[in-house]
């Protein structure tokens, strides 16, 4: 049957992409709820530095920003994939109607193994994340350092090495 390349394969016919064309129109939707997931994890973490909560609060928000950025990367490699087989069997034109399945699968795994554990780094969301995290720690070490002087001046010095350190 025409657009069903995957039981398919090796057939000839019209393909029509229009159900593929859909279904990433509601994945690329999908990139804003991580987007969104990523923007409420920053906020629980800044909300956690400024209430001077366990630093192992702030991990699980790093953490869960890296699972964002991750989900994010994934996504964007899946969508790469299946936009590049479309394009590819659009200008090929080809007799027989490839298994489109298998060659998204092989687009996707080839653009996955260009990974690298920094990738992540270089997503928008997760590099604001950590600015805005360095300004405010270093914000409130200011306040900190600040209250410590108004309160005895020997509390101060003791605060300072602390921070030092």
């Amino acid at each position: 049957m025409p657009g069903r390349s995957s039981s398919n394969s090796g057939s000839t016919g019209f393909i029509s992409f229009s159900g593929v064309e859909s279904a990433l129109s509601s994945l690329k939707n999908f990139q804003s709820c991580i987007s969104s997931g990523m923007d409420t994890a920053s906020s629980v973490a800044l909300d956690l530095v400024e209430t001077q909560t366990e630093v192992s609060s702030e991990y699980s928000m790093d953490r869960a920003m890296v699972e964002f950025a991750m989900m994010d990367r994934e996504l964007n490699h899946y969508i790469k994939a299946v936009q590049s087989t479309i394009n590819h069997v659009k200008e090929e034109r080809p007799e027989n109607i490839p298994d489109l399945k298998l060659l998204v699968e092989k687009q996707f795994l080839t653009l996955q193994n260009k990974n690298s554990d920094a990738d992540f780094q270089n997503n928008e969301k997760f590099v604001q994340f950590k600015q805005q995290l360095k300004e405010l720690k270093k914000q409130f070490t200011t306040i900190d350092l600040l209250g410590a002087l108004s309160v005895h001046p020997a509390l101060f010095k003791v605060s300072l090495r602390c921070k030092l350190l």
